[in-house]
């Protein structure tokens, strides 16, 4: 009896390496079991339905066990856990600001044995905010980037029929909703938080740069740069009144909930894919509904890009079968599940909170079935301007970086210090975590 069953788990593993290096999207019903009948998978995000677990357990033989921590909580198990060289989960979190971190310590292991960068990228253009030097240290986990919304409503009202496409263009359009009545048409949320950082790579991008050089050199420090003219446009709008007064200590999502979508301003510059049909467009908690679109990130001279912050998954070194992780997360962000994340079945298969599909393939699928708003709009976003942040991934000190960022635009929104201080004190933090 136990030769047959040592013969089976031999099987079992060959049916799994066979599948894992397929790359499809789809699993044959009936594949064999991996080489343990069960994996952790441990996130941030709710579960996947328990009804689609199941079939992946029917599929494969591999029982996952979904463990839901909050996100800073996660980071902390995930370090503690790869500093000690114990077990922890076969998946888990790779946000994108810990990429660069994570190729420096080895904590995860890259991904380029199951998954060819090369081959997802014209299907998920996000793919290189995971790539350090070749290596794929993680997998995205959706296609969160940041974009424009407008309320078309109040735009129109204001006499502009289309949104500008040049933040000076932009600019004259929100002071005409101003003069209709609107005391602060725009929503830039200014607390000392992570999310001001990404907001001022979005400008930065919109000014037609990055922050950083590829060396992880300050870009900013030139009056004439794009992250120093992006970083006083920030400030003077708020300090010109465009942006209520109240943002100064109001974080990003406060502001999406609060203001956009109970009309208080008319537009966001630094919103997140998917608040239409996730948060403007829901009839118990908005007063917007059907009045709110994206539109192109205004930029310097047209269009600027916009800049991804997905949520990516990853096997840690300590996995106990990280063939097996890799088998779900080629599952997990196949096609067709990405697609049902995001509704393509309803909003009983809904991931809670989950903002798009990081696969256009996806996106083309949820346009199709009408069930996500603005599916096609988005999807040219994502396929046309959407990039990372970081030329080389974020670096392994982004924590102190992002933290100097968020600290001193703030203060120089607040009037504690000027704009050319808060570049000068960024400048130093970056030289000191470089030395």
């Amino acid at each position: 009896m136990r030769t047959a069953q040592l013969l089976q788990k031999q099987l079992n593993r060959l049916a799994l390496c066979a599948l894992v290096a397929l790359g499809g999207a789809s699993l044959p019903i009936g594949a064999a079991a991996a080489s343990t009948q069960s994996i952790t998978v441990a996130m941030h995000y709710p579960s996947p339905p328990r009804a689609l677990l199941d079939q992946f357990t029917k599929q494969t033989g591999i029982k996952v066990n979904w463990v839901e921590i909050g996100w800073d909580d996660l980071q902390t198990k995930i370090a503690a856990a790869a500093t000690s060289n114990v077990y922890f989960a076969d998946a888990t979190d790779v946000d994108w600001s810990k990429v660069g971190e994570y190729a420096k310590t080895g904590w995860f292991y890259p991904l380029n044995q199951w998954f060819n960068p090369a081959q997802l990228k014209p299907d998920v253009p996000q793919v290189d905010t995971f790539e350090v030097d070749g290596r794929l240290i993680g997998m995205p986990f959706d296609a969160s980037f940041m974009v424009t919304t407008v309320n078309t409503k109040d735009f129109r009202n204001a006499g502009v029929s289309q949104v500008p496409s040049t933040l000076a263009g932009f600019t004259s359009a929100l002071k005409r909703v101003q003069a209709t009545g609107m005391a602060h048409p725009l929503d830039i949320h200014f607390a000392a938080a992570e999310g001001l950082s990404t907001c001022w790579y979005q400008m930065t991008a919109a000014f037609g740069g990055r922050v950083l050089d590829r060396a992880e050199n300050p870009a900013f420090t030139s009056p004439s740069s794009p992250g120093y003219k992006a970083m006083a446009w920030m400030v003077n709008a708020y300090r010109d009144g465009l942006v209520p007064k109240g943002n100064i200590n109001m974080p990003d999502y406060t502001g999406f909930t609060t203001e956009m979508a109970k009309n208080r301003v008319a537009a966001v510059l630094c919103d997140y894919s998917g608040s239409v049909g996730s948060i403007y467009n829901v009839p118990s908690s908005s007063s917007v509904v059907g009045q709110t679109a994206y539109v192109p990130t205004p930029g310097a001279n047209g269009p600027g890009a916009n800049v991804a912050n997905p949520d990516g998954i990853g096997i840690p070194k300590t996995a106990r079968d990280p063939k097996a992780a890799a088998l779900f997360i080629k599952w997990f962000t196949g096609t067709r599940n990405q697609a049902i994340w995001a509704g393509l079945n309803g909003p009983k298969d809904v991931i809670e909170g989950f903002p798009l599909p990081m696969r256009l393939s996806s996106l083309d699928l949820l346009a199709k079935s009408g069930k996500l708003a603005q599916a096609q709009q988005l999807e040219q976003l994502l396929r046309q301007h959407a990039e990372a942040p970081f030329l080389e991934g974020a670096p392994s000190w982004y924590p102190a970086f992002s933290n100097a960022v968020y600290t001193n635009i703030h203060e120089a929104a607040a009037g504690q210090e000027s704009v050319q201080q808060a570049v000068q004190a960024i400048a130093s933090q970056v030289r000191q975590l470089k030395s």
